[in-house]
């Protein structure tokens, strides 16, 4: 299965440079937030491909035009195609915003999917805006990652944890990759 991942900045290459070759046979994409709505509903239907995603701290637009045809996963477990995939929008509270939380509201948000989680057994992607704490984030208020994020991880060990919200310029690719227990 191929799957995109987006998140954080509109790419030249699937917007205004477009060329549907080289994005030929994706199945599925993932949007970790803070993208326009305009963009996640061409993504949907340039590629033909279900976009399933979560809010960033800088999406006040999606209130009041929802991405057509995308589907928002918040705080929801959901199956395509036998990969269950769990989303958690938003980053760390820093100035009141909307899509903010503090960590307890994050641990509410998650306490309140872990029944489905249990039932699940297994989550094979997280997909959520703000990074785990101590893993791609950063000091400051806004950029600071979730210990709850971190939990998770080590309670339910997803194979893949996708974020966005940091903007690290990595000299390697390898850099963008971190494994956690297993």
């Amino acid at each position: 299965m191929r799957i995109l991942t987006v998140s954080d900045s509109v790419e030249p290459a699937l917007y205004d440079h477009f060329d549907a070759d080289r994005f030929s046979g994706v199945n599925l994409i993932l949007s970790c937030g803070d993208l326009p709505p305009e963009y996640l509903s061409f993504l949907v239907h340039a590629l033909d491909a279900p976009v399933y995603y979560v809010k960033g701290n800088h999406d006040i637009r999606h209130s009041s035009k929802h991405p057509d045809g995308c589907v928002n996963i918040n705080a929801r477990l959901i199956q395509f195609q036998g990969i269950k995939i769990l989303g958690l929008e938003g980053s760390r509270w820093y100035n009141g915003g909307p899509f903010q939380y503090t960590e307890r509201q994050m641990k509410r948000a998650i306490r309140g999917i872990r029944t489905a989680m249990w039932f699940q057994k297994d989550i094979d992607i997280v997909i959520t805006h703000a990074p785990p704490r101590h893993i791609h984030d950063a000091e400051d208020r806004c950029h600071r990652g979730f210990e709850s994020f971190r939990w998770l991880i080590e309670k339910y060990s997803p194979r893949y944890f996708i974020h966005g919200h940091t903007h690290t310029n990595f000299s390697d690719a390898s850099q963008r990759i971190t494994i956690v227990n297993k």
